[in-house]
C-alpha cells in the first residue's frame, strides 16, 4: 500500500541493517516529501511509514 497524500506521516528508511525514523512529521506530495511543519522539501525515499502518532508539534504552515 502506498503512503497517502496530504496526511501527517511518520516515515523511516533502512540504512545498512538499521531502520532510522525521521523525527518530524512528513507529508507525501507530488514529486516527493515535505516537512509537515515547515513545508520544506525532504530528500528521502522512505521504506516504512505510518500515520503520525499524536498531535502535531507545531501549527501547519
Amino acid at each position: 500500500m502506498a503512503p497517502p497524500f496530504d496526511q501527517d506521516l511518520e516515515i523511516a528508511v533502512i540504512e545498512g541493517n538499521s531502520i532510522h525514523r525521521v523525527v518530524f512529521s512528513c507529508r507525501r506530495v507530488f514529486g516527493g516529501w515535505i516537512n509537515a511543519n515547515t513545508g520544506e522539501h525532504v530528500a528521502v525515499q522512505p521504506t516504512h511509514w505510518r500515520i503520525w502518532p499524536g498531535p502535531r508539534p507545531y501549527p501547519a504552515k
